[in-house]
């Protein structure tokens, strides 16, 4: 179990990161692709991803590219540890932040990490020489990272921002319910908190993690696995990544702006109200609060809601007595073509 360690102010420095950090998506994607067929997490079963698996494994297979990434794919176990450096806090300013900064990782940590690495599995010759600091290895464990999240992740970032607004969504308003304890509260059940601690159950190694008042990033993550993750190093700065709900699954950007003439022809289908109650889900509303703003029942605002979530518009998460509703990649399209 792990566990975090809150003071006061920890808690006023708790936040939730406000995009998607694609090299840890980059990195746990990598874990999911390779953990056979599980993946199942809140969203769904593993069909979720199982399609993404089979395309990227497909993709994986031609032109010799498994091959050329070896070294990425061993430094990534399914399960258990894998280095720190390969997540540097840069990331949060985006993919290419988060690659540079990993090119400039400092020999001492590149070596502590891959020993540790080390004392779970085999690591193939390059990690000798990446471990010594060698910069034509890192710089081609880089370009690695960087071919598959071409790859992998970046044809699938509508879905993967859809999912990661709909959670900041939520956890806005556990936030404004309740505080930065709300917020953490919230996270249940993968996690739970009570009495200034947030605990992990079933985290793969036991240990306390005392913030120190530097307060917690939570990041929001699409492949994250059922688990939240944390950086091993104490003297990090202190980010916790959980999954999100993976509603529809996975499907590209390509085919997400597929048909545009079905979307208009459908935008044209919903009518005054209806599209109203769409826009008022675009930032996230509980079906109270949509009826209240477009002066309808609740009753009203429940049966357009339902009929836009059936139709894949909108994604309904309820917690407790509150339903929170978001809008999909298409709901989003959707509303864009009715203004």
């Amino acid at each position: 179990m792990l566990r975090i360690l809150f003071s006061s102010e920890d808690l006023a420095r708790t936040r939730v990161a406000p995009a998607p950090d694609l090299v840890w998506e980059l990195v746990l994607s990598l874990h999911l692709l390779q953990d056979g067929g599980r993946g199942a997490h809140g969203g769904g079963p593993a069909a979720a991803i199982g399609g993404w698996r089979r395309t990227i494994q497909e993709e994986l297979r031609r032109d010799g590219r498994l091959a050329r990434m070896q070294l990425l794919f061993r430094l990534n176990p399914p399960h258990n540890y894998f280095p720190d450096f390969l997540t540097p806090w840069e990331s949060r300013y985006g993919l290419a932040a988060g690659l540079d900064a990993l090119r400039a990782t400092p020999t001492a940590r590149l070596r502590r990490d891959l020993l540790l690495l080390a004392e779970q599995r085999s690591l193939p010759p390059a990690a000798s020489a990446l471990a010594r600091g060698d910069p034509d290895v890192l710089r081609h464990l880089t370009d690695s990272m960087a071919e598959y999240g071409r790859l992998a992740v970046e044809p699938y970032q509508p879905r993967l921002r859809a999912a990661i607004d709909a959670d900041r969504a939520r956890r806005a308003r556990a936030f404004l319910d309740g505080g930065a304890e709300g917020l953490l509260a919230s996270l249940r059940p993968s996690a739970r908190w009570a009495d200034g601690v947030l605990e992990i159950p079933n985290y793969p190694s036991t240990r306390d993690l005392h913030l120190c008042g530097r307060g917690l990033l939570l990041v929001p993550s699409f492949f994250c696995d059922r688990i939240p993750v944390a950086l091993v190093d104490p003297t990090l700065p202190p980010v916790l990544v959980y999954p999100v709900d993976r509603f529809g699954g996975l499907e590209s950007s390509a085919a997400a702006a597929s048909a545009p003439a079905e979307r208009q022809a459908l935008s044209a289908l919903l009518g005054r109200t209806r599209a109203a109650v769409l826009a008022a889900a675009g930032e996230g509303s509980s079906t109270g609060e949509i009826a209240r703003r477009l002066a309808i029942s609740p009753a009203a605002a429940s049966q357009h809601t339902t009929v836009l979530r059936n139709a894949g518009l909108l994604v309904s998460r309820r917690d407790r007595n509150t339903v929170l509703h978001t809008l999909t990649p298409l709901g989003a399209a959707m509303l864009e073509a009715t203004r």
